[in-house]
């Protein structure tokens, strides 16, 4: 453990109870009122607990109890423990989507670290958008802050097939929609693809974003791979609250751990992985508030050189995060890219990243792949850019069709995602496997939200001849758990008139991943043509939250984050007056 850098006397919590007024007076008696001695907190580091457990969240049902845990840690250690309910974005139930609320958490988050007595703070979150935002919003406020990931929940089961969240629900319900599963069947297929608390269990976005808190250094050692329903993550809430309290004492706050070298280890880790293409969005947000320039181009560098070796649904063919965990998990995988890392950089324990996995071992080789014998040479991401996609786009091809990877396709366009589903269950509707099927008005504005909708169903009269793939192409995001040739986070989006806007059915697109490129074969007299008779869609929000976010919401590529968020907007927000 690191020397003690603060005495009690300069605690952030001090400034609410130790003067001797009458307004540190109101806050001990208050204190006193909910049953708590001097005793209990003078001195003492006082640590709040952001817990996004609900009634509507099922990927954080054991929160209710492991928050008891992490209190437990925090008492041991010395400190003063402070729950406090944040928002809770349940990515199964919340519409029209949580990627809308993202920056509402953390907003949350960051209030209620400022406006409450407390110097340090767990967060405890790890459903798809609650990690981003917790991080967002700890980072900005910039007090001690660790992470404590939700953990998947175990493998799925139905017939004796293992079934993985996401990714065997779209596969399925092509199925279905062939006429190949029973009524009775789909219903035990519900039953049994998500069986205990916890995230996803494929590499969706949850697992991909508490693996980049890890990797970024903002969790304990091994914390993000451990399973919500194993004892060891029980155990693991606890240190989360012992490892708080010294963190405090030591001063060791998120911007000192988020350097430029975390994120490149974090986009290294993401590639290795076979990461959600989220990913993008939620790192370069959480990059800008560290004060890191991180962009696409950062992306791109990583997936030309670091294979995917987590063979772990949905880039991989048969693995799920239970057994990635036993495999050895995200230590393991580190282990053997660590020529790719900076191995010096600062984590939440005091120690580097190095020095966290010097002893990391790998315990099933086809699980976690070595370098030479990767399930994909390149990362898992690939950013396309042309004049479709001037400000880029993200493809998945770890987890495409390799046929994909290199096409020229018919444009089928859609505006918006009703008309788009009434079409595809059309046996009439006028397309082939070698279409590109296109949504637009589906990102950060024209959602609203950047729904995940770009994993565009395929026709059913293509699905009833046996097609499982096409390329679909929409500014819209999709689920980690999703897989195909689908083209997202098209930039700028349609709905403000990015060159998205501008496509007709019949057109031809063409796209070449390895050579990154995406364009519309039309030319440019005839865009200008289309771009000056081109109208801006009707307005989303004329009130409330939503009309805030349009108003701020900034484009994909630039990780969706609001502009007034941005740590360059503006001087630092000053503590709160206590008068």
């Amino acid at each position: 453990m690191a020397e003690n850098k603060k005495s009690p006397d300069n605690l952030r919590s001090a400034r609410w109870f130790a003067p001797d007024d009458l307004r540190a007076f109101g806050h001990r008696s208050r204190a006193m009122q909910m049953g708590y001695a001097p005793e209990e907190w003078k001195g003492r580091p006082v640590i709040a607990i952001l817990n996004t457990w609900s009634d509507a969240q099922p990927c954080h049902m054991h929160f209710k109890s492991r928050v008891d845990d992490v209190k437990r840690g925090i008492l041991m250690a010395g400190g003063f423990p402070m729950e406090l309910p944040a928002l809770s974005l349940s990515e199964s139930f919340l519409k029209p989507t949580t990627m809308l609320y993202r920056n509402l958490l953390a907003m949350d988050a960051e209030e209620l670290l400022r406006g409450h007595p407390v110097d340090g703070v767990v967060l405890m979150g790890g459903c798809d958008k609650t990690t981003p935002a917790l991080l967002l919003g700890a980072t900005s406020m910039n007090i001690p802050a660790i992470y404590l990931p939700a953990g998947p929940m175990l493998r799925g089961n139905w017939k004796g097939k293992t079934l993985g969240s996401g990714s065997d629900a779209w596969k399925y319900w092509d199925e279905r929609r062939a006429g190949k599963i029973s009524d009775k069947d789909w219903v035990d297929v519900e039953a049994g693809i998500a069986r205990s608390y916890g995230t996803c269990m494929t590499m969706g976005t949850a697992s991909t974003m508490t693996a980049i808190a890890e990797s970024i250094g903002m969790t304990l050692p091994g914390a993000s791979s451990i399973p919500a329903a194993d004892a060891g993550h029980i155990r693991m809430a606890s240190e989360c609250g012992r490892r708080i309290v010294d963190m405090v004492w030591e001063d060791l706050t998120p911007k000192k751990i988020q350097t430029r070298s975390a994120f490149e280890n974090a986009i290294t880790v993401a590639m290795a992985m076979g990461c959600s293409t989220n990913a993008i969005i939620h790192l370069i947000a959480q990059a800008r508030r560290a004060g890191q320039d991180i962009g696409l181009d950062d992306f791109e560098k990583a997936s030309r050189k670091v294979p995917v070796i987590a063979n772990v649904r949905p880039s991989g063919d048969k693995y799920l995060m239970e057994d990635f965990y036993y495999a050895g998990g995200l230590p393991g995988l580190m282990s053997r890219i660590k020529p790719h890392l900076h191995l010096d950089a600062l984590t939440v324990t005091g120690q580097t990243l190095g020095e966290n996995i010097a002893r990391a071992e790998v315990y099933n080789d086809d699980v976690i792949r070595t370098v030479d014998n990767p399930i994909y040479a390149e990362g898992a991401l690939a950013v396309l850019k042309g004049n479709l996609a001037p400000d880029g786009c993200v493809i998945k091809p770890s987890a495409c069709d390799t046929r994909f990877l290199k096409h020229t396709g018919t444009a089928l366009v859609f505006d918006d995602y009703p008309s788009m589903k009434k079409a595809v269950d059309d046996p009439n509707l006028d397309v082939t496997a070698d279409h590109v099927l296109i949504l637009r008005n589906a990102g950060p504005q024209g959602g609203p939200g950047m729904p995940e909708w770009g994993m565009l169903p395929i026709p059913t009269k293509l699905v009833k001849r046996g097609v499982r793939d096409m390329v679909r192409l929409s500014d819209a995001r999709m689920s980690g758990t999703s897989y195909g040739a689908c083209i997202l986070h098209v930039s700028p989006e349609s709905y403000i008139g990015g060159p998205l806007a501008l496509v007709k059915t019949g057109d031809k697109i063409t796209l070449d991943v390895a050579a990154r490129t995406i364009n519309l074969d039309v030319s440019e007299d005839e865009l200008k043509k289309r771009r000056a008779a081109w109208k801006q869609p009707e307005t989303r929000f004329e009130r409330g939250y939503g009309w805030m976010f349009t108003k701020h919401i900034k484009q994909a590529n630039e990780g969706c984050d609001f502009d007034f968020l941005e740590t360059t907007f503006g001087k630092p927000v000053a503590e709160p007056s206590i008068f």
